[in-house]
């Protein structure tokens, strides 16, 4: 191959690399553009009350909490699943997945009922970390997935803790 010819070739490599450089800079900004669009966008807010005794069965005992979630936007939006970890004492003491729980309202504030089941060999646990307080501290995880239109699925994730006064006999009579 002459000089000539090797020159050539090289200076339409050089023009290859600078059009794709200008591409890959114009695909890099639109990215950019789209992501802060995106992170401006309102998503849905959650909150998660403390959690409360709701019942005794033969399984063991059953804990409620309540996720209440505000939409910002003027139609309904689907809530794929509600994730939840209710640790004491450093120890995972319950977990559980509710699939499908239902729709977040247009415009407004939902109210879910997360059920916590915490079964009787934990209960026996936690009688030795009680004390004479009666009480659990307690921390509660929760994953609320839901689904929307342009961004997707995103997780909310929310924690909250306290100290629960379990009940007596004569709160169960």
């Amino acid at each position: 191959m002459s000089a000539a010819a090797e020159e050539e070739e090289h200076g339409e490599e050089e023009r290859r690399e600078r059009g794709g450089g200008l591409v890959s800079g114009l695909v890099d900004k639109a990215k950019g553009f789209v992501a802060e669009k995106v992170a401006q966008i309102p998503k849905p807010e959650a909150s998660l009350e403390r959690v409360a005794f709701k019942s005794v069965s033969r399984q063991g005992i059953e804990l409620q909490s309540h996720v209440d979630v505000n939409n910002p936007y003027s139609h309904r939006i689907p809530i794929c699943e509600v994730t939840y970890t209710f640790k004491s004492a450093g120890k995972v003491i319950a977990s559980g997945t509710m699939p499908d729980p239902g729709w977040i309202a247009a415009s407004g504030s939902t109210k879910l009922e997360l059920p916590v089941k915490v079964p009787y060999d934990f209960i026996v646990s936690l009688m030795k970390d009680l004390g004479g307080d009666w009480d659990i501290d307690y921390v509660l995880e929760v994953g609320l997935t839901i689904d929307l239109p342009v961004v997707g699925t995103f997780t909310i994730p929310l924690t909250t803790e306290g100290e629960m006064k379990l009940p007596t006999f004569r709160d169960l009579f």
